[in-house]
């Protein structure tokens, strides 16, 4: 990616469905190289806009599961994950011989479908073990401050769309059919139209505005840039499975949020508390990052890398191959 194809990618990161005419402005292009840069890239796989949904908000809860496969079966079994609706973050790690996704269960049925029915009897896979995300520092809503870094703070603040307010932990709100139809449409692809998405939900165009607009403002529904990062200079992507003692583990969980090789750090149930995907441009650098930015912290116990062999589906988008 040149500087231009990095600003894109900074202004979808600060507002996913923000008009390519905006876009255009504030970058000082015309609204037709902005189009066709986002087209090329999406079309390649390497960029896309996702419309997503914060789990808590809807009473979802999310799990980070852990596939150890017999050899050479992990690339099917990641695969077959890849093309759930409900995972997101298919990778193969440790050499290749495990697989590692995001679920976001729904309901306990669904949850308990996948983990105690279909996961076990999946003959390939030799074990499983499922981390329950308690809490989030820095992924969904909160974005990727790697992505971020292309633009300058006032060309930033002029795509920003205002904070959402912080909630506590309000209660999960419910979506009718019309929601659901929208955010489907939404989630296949963030800058879908006003007009197309009236055509999938029945509703009249301004409808489907004020309803984005509302899901939006509550903090229900959020858009997030799904960017193949080999393409942003990062070769060597691992997964740190740390363990914190537990007095220090938000302000661990705190601090690794503010560096920008995390796109993603949270708290999680199991052996190891705290989970974090790092983003590296080589493994000398993964080792630096390790040794001095993360070994340092107050209250670390222990580390376990896992290099990230291959990413079979992102935030949203099963893999295509690489742009040449």
């Amino acid at each position: 990616m040149d500087s231009l194809d990095r600003q894109l990618v900074h202004a979808l990161h600060v507002d996913g469905r923000a008009p390519f005419s905006r876009i255009a402005e504030v970058l000082g292009v015309s609204d037709q190289t902005i189009a066709r840069r986002y087209r090329r890239l999406h079309q390649a796989g390497a960029l896309g806009v996702l419309g997503r949904l914060d789990a808590r908000r809807l009473g979802h809860v999310e799990w980070v599961v852990r596939l150890q496969c017999a050899p050479g079966s992990s690339g099917a079994v990641a695969e077959a994950l890849a093309k759930r609706d409900d995972t997101y973050w298919v990778r193969l790690a440790s050499g290749g011989a495990e697989v590692v996704c995001t679920v976001q269960a729904d309901s306990e049925r669904n949850r308990d479908a996948l983990f105690l029915k279909k996961l076990p009897a999946t003959r390939p896979v030799t074990a499983i073990s499922a981390h329950c995300i308690m809490h989030t520092f820095r992924g969904g809503p909160t974005g990727w401050r790697g992505a971020a870094s292309a633009l300058a703070e006032q060309q930033a603040a002029r795509l920003a769309l205002p904070p959402v307010a912080p909630g506590g932990c309000p209660e999960p709100i419910a979506l009718d059919e019309g929601d659901r139809a929208l955010l489907g449409e939404l989630a296949r692809d963030g800058r879908a139209t006003h007009a197309a998405l009236a055509a999938a939900t029945g509703w009249h165009e301004a409808t489907v505005r004020r309803r984005i607009a509302a899901l939006r403002a509550s903090g229900t529904l959020y858009f997030d840039i799904d960017v193949d990062d080999r393409l942003l200079g990062y070769a060597s992507p691992a997964l740190l499975w740390i363990s914190v003692e537990p007095s220090r583990l938000a302000a661990v969980g705190e601090a690794l949020a503010q560096h920008p090789e995390i796109p993603f750090a949270t708290a999680t149930t199991g052996p190891t508390n705290l989970l974090a995907s790092v983003l590296c441009p080589d493994v000398y650098a993964l080792y630096d990052y390790i040794t001095n930015r993360v070994g340092p912290l107050p209250g670390i116990r222990a580390i376990e890398s896992a290099p990230i062999i291959r990413t079979v589906k992102r935030a949203g988008s099963i893999n295509k191959p690489r742009l040449t």
